[in-house]
């Protein structure tokens, strides 16, 4: 069964719009939270785009209630959470894309940092609120060990003209999506010291192994990161396997 809403605006100022992506699957009790941390924002540009899993809770009611202010929204099967990201894609309009869990909250620094998006080569990342503390700015080493949280991260809407997260990986399709473009010459990152979202970490990426990419990840860190940052990457796994 097919549910949709089209009925928000988008504050048409001159600041360029952040389409604010949300993919959901039985959410509702994190949901109006995740929403209203939106909702208080100060930057004026944002829109929001939601696709939700065909949820059996109370997902969908509480989406009707948020009509007015979601941009656009259905509810239909999906095949996992990245596909769900990938179909968000055709009905953004932003000229900036961010994607947010729907058990996570923005923090006022997302509002910082929308404000500093500037050159549609560069891909803006803050920090992220985390069990641990807040998460840091990375070096290619870094990034091939542990990679950016995605809540972090503001991307420029032309990063999906041209490519899409792979299925295969069920949870860290994000991170595999992120090291050609982190080691690519198209974009670069650069780092803005704000804190931009609570990261939750009752979500599906925290509790779980993703088993595919795992058994990727080390070809694709020899093949975009090189052998000396390969071999440092592989005596750090080893390590870890160990304790």
């Amino acid at each position: 069964m097919l549910l949709q809403g089209d009925a928000a605006k988008i504050d048409h100022t001159n600041k360029p719009t952040v389409s604010v992506v949300i993919v959901t699957y039985n959410a509702s009790a994190t949901l109006q939270a995740c929403l209203d941390s939106i909702y208080q924002q100060q930057y004026p540009a944002i829109e929001i785009v939601v696709i939700d899993g065909q949820s059996t809770d109370a997902t969908v009611e509480l989406l009707r209630a948020n009509d007015q202010h979601i941009h656009y929204w259905r509810s239909e099967k999906d095949a996992g959470i990245y596909d769900a990201m990938n179909k968000a894609l055709k009905y953004i309009k932003g000229d900036w894309v961010y994607f947010l869990g729907a058990d996570d909250t923005l923090l006022p620094g997302f509002s910082g940092l929308a404000a500093e998006l500037k050159d549609p080569s560069v891909i803006y990342y803050g920090r992220v609120q985390t069990f641990g503390g807040p998460t840091f700015p990375v070096n290619a080493y870094q990034f091939a060990k542990i990679g950016i949280c995605h809540q972090a991260m503001i991307y420029p809407k032309s990063v999906f003209d041209h490519h899409r997260f792979d299925v295969r990986y069920r949870i860290s399709a994000d991170y595999a999506f992120n090291i050609p473009l982190f080691q690519g010459n198209e974009y670069h990152f650069e780092f803005r010291d704000h804190l931009v979202a609570n990261f939750n970490h009752t979500g599906v990426s925290s509790l779980n192994t993703d088993t595919a990419f795992e058994a990727d990840r080390s070809k694709m860190v020899l093949k975009y990161f090189g052998i000396k940052i390969w071999l440092r990457f592989q005596f750090w796994r080893a390590k870890r396997k160990k304790n």
